[in-house]
């Protein structure tokens, strides 16, 4: 397969005046936003960098990162896309992990990635009134570079339930593959009008937002900060016909006064992944927008689209639908043998969509990729029809709004406090975020709690990691339950 940036110059070549990218009143033609992209590889070309090279890319969902995301694939480079809500330290540790050669980060957060950035040693580029100027004196480079199948074109850090971050390496092939299912499983074509709200930092929203709806000469109207009142807006104001979103975005949205005022009768699908979604606001979502919700499954490591309720297939309320095209999934035991239908076991994944590994992490890879199967830890059971169901998630995992906070990470940060002995951390459900994430501690001897010490902690970690991680209760205990062993016993501590 070609390199991934060919779905934006095949587009422009077909439909150059085709609006591509909108955000408010400044839209961006397929056209201007290749032409953008040549001019981002030139000035990696002009900065001395290589193909191959790992390029950052800190922002939210602006005109500029699209334009940047393609640029950098175009000049042979890997794409380092990273949250903006992290903080210095974690920015420092994904770049110099990454071994990235340059980060191009937003205005709005250079107050933390520009110390990260110092920190690891890596030039930055902001993304500000600068940016056009400096690249409207770039030599551009057109031809797009030449890549083999199983050449990394972004590396998305994920979480592991220990250690720190890892990053999946996804090959243009993975990508290119898994924006084709996309495209074909929610019937985009040029004319259709997406929802950019998704963060295309993240999987789903780079996958089925982003690279599906440029490959299809479709249209992403873009919202860089979720806002359920502006998504209606944008709905009604662009003609909105694909909706994506994670559960806590489709809740939001039906929780808005006056809803029914918005005139959304454009809408015909809305996509769900991320986390769950719960029957009932299934349900009432179907009924109040009168459009279709496909509900599905994939992770960071698999591209990540593997199992969908399809327009045209079986579609089961409250499942992840069947296997999409390309795409192996089995039930497994312990031993990785598949499990009669009916009975729970863990959703391992096989075929085109599955990452080359992680990034210079052959123990983990080895841990996950056994036998050509992707482990994913999810347990879920499959029904007579082929429809999955997913059981339970990760077991020591919190999916707050669609993100994954495992509690080790959060954990790390508790016991940096000079008051803290032992902590915990665990997900309680939550209406609004489908899990929050509470933490347990107990004291260090001779320290007392004048009252006022829980919320301190608390304000300790809010300020070391991302805004979605941080615990938002922390309670103190005399003493954190144990095994025979010393081990935490997390199963015993009621949150």
């Amino acid at each position: 397969m070609p390199n991934l940036a060919t779905i934006l110059t095949n587009s422009a070549a077909k439909q150059p005046e085709a609006i591509a990218i909108k955000l408010d009143d400044v839209t961006v033609s397929y056209a201007a936003l290749d032409g953008f992209s040549a001019k981002v590889a030139g000035l990696l070309a002009a900065r001395g960098l290589r193909p191959g090279d790992r390029v950052a890319i800190v922002s939210p969902n602006i005109p500029q990162m699209p334009a940047l995301y393609y640029g950098v694939l175009r000049f042979g480079a890997v794409v380092v896309p990273l949250n903006p809500l992290l903080k210095a330290r974690e920015v420092e540790y994904h770049l110099q992990n990454s071994e990235a050669s340059l980060v191009f980060a937003w205005e709005g957060v250079l107050a933390q990635v520009q110390p990260g950035a110092e920190a690891a040693g890596v030039p930055v580029v902001p993304i500000d009134a600068a940016l056009m100027p400096l690249l409207a004196e770039t030599e551009p480079v057109t031809e797009v570079a030449a890549v083999n199948d199983s050449d990394t074109a972004v590396i998305l850090y994920t979480s592991g339930t220990t250690g720190r971050p890892k990053g999946a390496e996804l090959t243009h092939a993975n990508l290119l593959s898994n924006a084709e299912v996309s495209r074909d499983l929610f019937s985009m074509a040029p004319g259709e009008v997406l929802f950019g709200g998704l963060p295309f930092f993240h999987i789903f929203g780079q996958t089925c937002a982003l690279n599906a709806a440029i490959i299809s000469g479709a249209t992403v109207t873009l919202l860089p900060k979720f806002d359920p009142v502006k998504a209606l807006e944008i709905v009604q104001r662009d003609g909105v016909t694909i909706f994506m979103g994670v559960p806590t975005m489709h809740i939001a949205v039906l929780r808005v006064p006056e809803r029914q005022n918005y005139e959304v009768s454009s809408l015909k699908v809305a996509v769900s992944g991320g986390a769950p979604l719960p029957l009932e606001v299934l349900k009432e979502f179907e009924a109040s927008f009168a459009a279709t919700v496909l509900e599905g499954y994939g992770l960071s490591e698999t591209s990540p689209v593997v199992s969908f309720n399809q327009r045209d297939g079986i579609r089961k309320p409250g499942s992840i639908g069947t296997v999409v095209r390309g795409a192996q999934l089995k039930v497994a035991d312990e031993t990785g043998q598949e499990v009669p239908r009916g009975e729970v076991g863990e959703i391992a994944v096989a075929g085109p969509y599955v990452m080359k590994g992680y990034w210079r992490n052959p123990e983990a890879t080895e841990a996950a990729i056994r036998d050509g199967w992707f482990f994913t830890g999810d347990l879920a059971k499959q029904d007579e029809d082929g429809v999955f169901f997913i059981v339970d998630r990760k077991k020591d995992m919190i999916l707050r709004g669609g993100y994954n906070v495992y509690p080790r990470e959060v954990e790390e940060v508790l016991y940096e406090h000079p008051a803290v002995a032992e902590a915990a951390v665990k997900g309680r459900a939550d209406e609004v975020h489908g899990e929050e994430v509470i933490a347990v501690v107990s004291l260090k001897p001779g320290i007392e709690d004048t009252g006022t010490l829980a919320e301190e902690i608390r304000d300790f970690v809010k300020e070391r990691i991302a805004a979605y991680k941080y615990p938002r209760e922390v309670h103190i205990v005399e003493a954190l339950p144990k095994g025979p062993t010393g081990k935490i016993l997390k199963r015993e501590i009621a949150v």
